[in-house]
């Protein structure tokens, strides 16, 4: 029977047990923490414990910023609740519900930590730790599948003359609630998603709140009244910071919601993979190692709906790993990434926006469905995110109390 290792237990770990299990293949999934839910679970500590960094980025009272409507697996749909924008507990129990359902939970070994993953021969060796016993022991594999996340390790944009600064610096994966900036000014860096919604988060408890960024289409509206806007930082002094426009600002302060870095600190350099300037490479259809296709990452692609899309990549991949389908030989492989790759580049995409998919998710999904001739995820699904993510850009304050309804593979409506 062929053996398949899992790293990781959130939505993507989960969903490829779900699809190893049902081809028929031994499956292990290592787990680092005491539970299932990944980067959904919530854990107060922040920083290093017992020599491991905390996985966790979830804050409290963390309400999603897409609706359950799309976040739910194809074959398995979040159940009946009024709201569209759940708690991040909810999204727990779902999937428990989910692992129960199929049941997962007897494959996971719970508290393990992975510290090594090695080729030997035609097998991997998995050399993982019992953080229960601190035993350190190894299994071999036919197949490994890395489904870590990529919201663990914090990226943090350089700026000059930081080190001069002598308030405090955090990033938004340490972030837990808005009270440690009670009567604070706070700098925030970034205006993504997430620097976007905790500017208005924190401004309930800070004094003041000034979100740097270098986008030009973001309406003072979406903010409440003591959050303003201001263009990059061109440098820190002591107190505060000067921007491009010249202006400045004294700050208590300095709030990274930078974004995260793409990590597998137990991969060794002859995986085949590796990250060049946040673009991991070399993959197959932005999932399957090129130079050794017997292991896989689910879950890499951003701006999706994650839990639909890592459940037909691992479809995908299970069909070649059950010989349904045959993989293209190295070479093949290279020139479809480079090729589909070499287009995006040639349009002005950087290289660290190469798993970036928003809009483009619905041709993704329809490319791994032709390729292996796996079901499509239903076009209703990205239609409905496509709306999602309009209404969080244009009605930040709001948009969680709108109300969706799927009606069809088409079609949803919005219910207020």
């Amino acid at each position: 029977m062929m053996s398949v290792c899992i790293i990781g237990a959130g939505t993507a770990g989960l969903c490829c047990a779900r699809h190893s299990i049902a081809n028929g293949f031994e499956t292990t999934v290592f787990e680092l923490s005491d539970r299932i839910g990944g980067t959904w679970v919530y854990n107060e500590a922040t920083g290093v414990v017992n020599g491991i960094d905390v996985h966790s980025s979830m804050y409290k009272n963390l309400r999603t910023n897409l609706p359950k409507e799309v976040m739910g697996f194809p074959d398995f749909e979040i159940g009946e609740n009024k709201a569209s924008y759940v708690r991040s507990d909810e999204i727990c129990d779902f999937l428990n519900q989910y692992a129960d359902h199929f049941d997962l939970k007897k494959h996971i070994k719970f508290n393990s930590y992975v510290i090594r993953v090695l080729q030997r021969k035609t097998k991997w060796q998995v050399l993982f730790k019992d953080l229960a016993t601190n035993k350190i022991e190894f299994q071999y594999f036919d197949k490994v599948l890395v489904a870590n996340g990529h919201y663990h390790t914090p990226n943090y944009s350089k700026i000059p003359n930081m080190e001069s600064f002598k308030g405090q610096f955090l990033h938004s994966h340490d972030f837990r609630s808005r009270e440690v900036f009670e009567g604070k000014s706070v700098l925030v860096i970034g205006a993504g998603p997430s620097g976007m919604d905790l500017s208005n988060i924190i401004s309930r408890s800070a004094d003041r709140v000034t979100i740097s960024h270098h986008l030009t289409d973001i309406g003072q509206h979406i903010f409440f009244e003591n959050v303003q806007q201001k263009p990059d930082v061109r440098e820190l002094d002591e107190k505060g910071a000067f921007f491009v426009d010249g202006s400045y600002q004294e700050f208590d302060t300095v709030f990274f919601c930078t974004g995260y870095k793409y990590a597998f600190p137990f991969l060794t350099v002859d995986s085949g993979i590796y990250v060049e300037d946040n673009y991991v490479q070399e993959l197959y259809k932005q999932c399957i190692n090129i130079r050794n296709p017997s292991m896989a990452l689910v879950g890499l692609p951003f701006y999706v709906c994650a839990a639909q899309m890592m459940d037909i990549q691992a479809r995908f991949i299970m069909s070649y790993y059950s010989r349904s389908n045959e993989l293209p030989s190295t070479e093949d492989m290279l020139k479809d990434t480079r090729d589909r790759m070499g287009k995006l580049w040639a349009e002005g995409l950087r290289k660290r926006h190469g798993h970036m998919l928003g809009p483009k998710q619905v041709d993704y999904f329809t490319d791994l469905s032709q390729t292996a001739g796996v079901k499509n995820i239903k076009p209703v699904m990205t239609k409905l995110h496509n709306e999602s993510s309009k209404c969080f850009n244009e009605n930040l304050l709001h948009f969680r109390e709108d109300n969706f309804a799927i009606l069809d593979d088409e079609t949803f409506v919005k219910l207020n």
